[in-house]
């Protein structure tokens, strides 16, 4: 079997292919799965550069997402079945990575079984979604009419204006070029503002008439989040998801208290607020193999490539240039 690990951490040139003899044994409690398909996700590519903290000890595999075949059982396993299909997040496991390989043995506790006839490649782009479903599942009321999202166009954006669209909301965002407006379009956003040639905060107040927007997702922040935080309408919430961004240049408190009259929120997201609520992490995952089965979510796969492309696969995802995920095979 053959696996991608790192041995150090650095640029994409640190991936390496190892082959070993054969594939592990289940063990107690777990099942041993055939990959069938894996992707390359940001947190695979901050574990290569040795910038997240959640990575177990090198050398380690970065891949942190896959489907797989149940090709064998542990003793004690019951209701799975051998040539079931299943889902594997790292997210449900002790230790992050590991899914850059042909085969794996993991806790049949962590996998969930997948309809048949569900497309391997769209299912293994669903952990991205859990990120935008959890946003929207706590920030997301009653009162929710319209959102922002900053990036419409990338992976978490597109699945943010996928979900958000399932549940009647208005979704206004941002994209760097036409290229990317046309696959925000695709993906069913309503107001797309090309940002390098209009002002995102006059055009949000524009398109909502002065009320703003209920809840607003940002993971550049930086010097510009401030806008984010003036664009929030009456008990609106920003949402900032990435940790690994510049901090804003204004003192986002004051701005929070000058706009009092609107009582406006500020979140900091981190799925891994999950890892200590397993049981939501699931449920959430559960709804999202449902809304994948019933076509309400059609995730976009932007680049399909061998795991022996893994090199290229992480320069691709670096460039930031291709609409939709980056799956591999084996």
């Amino acid at each position: 079997m053959r696996t991608a690990l790192i041995h150090r951490t650095g640029g994409p040139e640190v991936l390496e292919i190892v082959v070993d003899a054969k594939p592990p044994a289940p063990g107690p409690h777990q099942v041993l799965l055939r990959t069938l398909a894996m992707t390359v996700s940001g947190p695979d590519v901050l574990i290569r550069q040795g910038r997240y903290k959640w990575a177990p000890p090198l050398p380690l595999s970065p891949g942190n997402e896959m489907v797989g075949v149940v090709e064998a059982l542990g003793e004690q396993v019951q209701d799975i079945e051998l040539g079931a299909r299943v889902l594997l997040s790292s997210r449900e496991l002790p230790a992050r990575g590991g899914c850059y390989t042909d085969f794996r043995a993991v806790p049949a506790a962590a996998v969930h079984v997948l309809p048949a006839g569900i497309d391997v490649a769209q299912a293994v782009a669903l952990p991205t979604y859990l990120v935008a479903h959890a946003m929207l599942e706590g920030a997301v009321t009653a009162r929710t009419r319209r959102i922002f999202v900053n990036g419409l166009a990338g992976t978490v954006g597109s699945a943010l204006t996928e979900l958000a669209k399932a549940r009647g909301l208005m979704v206004i965002g941002t994209v760097s070029s036409q290229n990317k407006a046309a696959h925000a379009k695709k993906k069913g956003a309503d107001e797309v503002i090309v940002y390098p040639h209009e002002s995102v905060l006059d055009r949000v107040t524009a398109i909502t008439s002065g009320e703003g927007v209920d809840a607003a997702f940002d993971h550049v922040i930086g010097p510009r989040f401030v806008d984010v935080i003036r664009m929030l309408g009456d008990f609106g919430t920003a949402v900032a998801y990435n940790v690994h961004t510049p901090m804003p240049d204004n003192d986002i408190f004051a701005e929070l208290r000058s706009l009092s009259i609107r009582s406006p929120a500020l979140r900091v997201f981190n799925v891994h607020t999950y890892d200590h609520d397993i049981p939501s992490l699931r449920r959430m995952t559960r709804e999202l193999v449902e809304m994948l089965a019933t076509g309400t979510i059609k995730p976009t796969i932007g680049a399909l490539l061998p795991l022996t492309e893994i090199v290229q696969a992480h320069e691709l995802f670096e460039q930031g240039k291709t609409l939709g995920k980056i799956v591999l095979h084996p």
